[in-house]
């Protein structure tokens, strides 16, 4: 039992660490940030397929929880668009630094998702985040659309967590990602027909590109989506919800050794990062403690 425990816990990091790569891959792909999540999505979707095919899983849900999961791929679909965009105008470091508010707007989106009083300290959190927030537009005018981006792109992650957390008591994990994914690439599909349409230069990629994609799509989204929704079977959310924390350490070190001085900060914006981290887990504490209580 104690090895299963270590196992899973073991394999919790290993998805996280493979988050925190995802930003790292984000900026190798060349190409931006629309055609990066459409080909993340079709290729992961795919990917999920195949495995569905595998296990023989049905495909069957009911139209509500059909439009549900079309809704929800769009907000997935919009959340990656604007973490790339992030990534793409400023940094790996700022967009995960920045990334780091998402489970706190979870926390604040919580009451009125499921109907129930915001909690004090809540506010007092969402200010000092704010205070983190302050710091680190403050170390350079050039990494603002940067750090507003994936402020965006936070809140839609955390709109898209709260959705998720509904489906899956009722649904397997690559159903929904099945669902979500394909949502989300059919709405980025209509939205460039309605622009300027497909082009040859679209489907023009590098070999290196494709093969950052491949990994990009299959090993940190199909795998990752599946693994990590499996393992809340295992793990308390309060662990889950401390080791995701580490997704920006992870990732932030990782960026800094393969782009080296591109992703070194001054002092004032890791003062805001830390800050904003320290507040998650704070909140993350005091949930897990409540819950607790209530319980005991």
């Amino acid at each position: 039992m104690q090895n299963d425990n270590l196992k899973n816990y073991l394999l919790l990091h290993f998805i996280v660490f493979i988050w925190g790569f995802t930003a790292v891959l984000g900026k190798l792909i060349t190409i931006e940030a629309l055609p990066l999540v459409w080909y993340r999505m079709f290729l992961a979707a795919f990917c999920i397929l195949i495995y569905i095919g595998f296990k023989k899983f049905s495909l069957k849900v009911p139209l509500k929880t059909f439009l549900i999961l079309l809704v929800a791929g769009i907000v997935i679909a919009v959340h990656w668009i604007t973490f790339f965009g992030a990534i793409k105008v400023s940094n790996v470091s700022v967009a995960l630094a920045t990334m780091a508010t998402g489970a706190f707007f979870g926390s604040l989106l919580e009451p009125l998702w499921y109907g129930r009083k915001i909690i004090g300290y809540e506010v007092v959190f969402g200010l000092i985040v704010i205070i983190g927030l302050y710091f680190m537009f403050n170390v350079n005018t050039a990494y603002s659309l940067g750090i507003i981006l994936a402020l965006i792109s936070a809140l839609l992650g955390a709109i898209f967590t709260l959705i998720n957390g509904q489906l899956i008591k009722t649904y397997k994990p690559s159903i929904i990602g099945f669902y979500e994914l394909s949502g989300g690439m059919l709405f980025i599909t209509l939205y460039i027909l309605f622009q300027a349409g497909f082009s040859v230069d679209f489907f023009d990629l590098s070999a290196s590109d494709w093969g950052y994609l491949f990994i990009l799509a299959s090993i940190c989204t199909a795998y990752a989506f599946i693994a990590s929704v499996k393992i809340m079977r295992f793990i308390s959310p309060y662990t889950v919800l401390l080791t995701v924390n580490l997704e920006p350490v992870y990732g932030i070190l990782l960026a800094y050794v393969i782009f080296g001085e591109s992703e070194k900060m001054n002092g004032m914006f890791y003062t805001g990062a830390v800050i904003i981290l320290l507040t998650v887990i704070a909140n993350g504490y005091l949930k897990n403690r409540s819950r607790l209580k209530r319980k005991g």
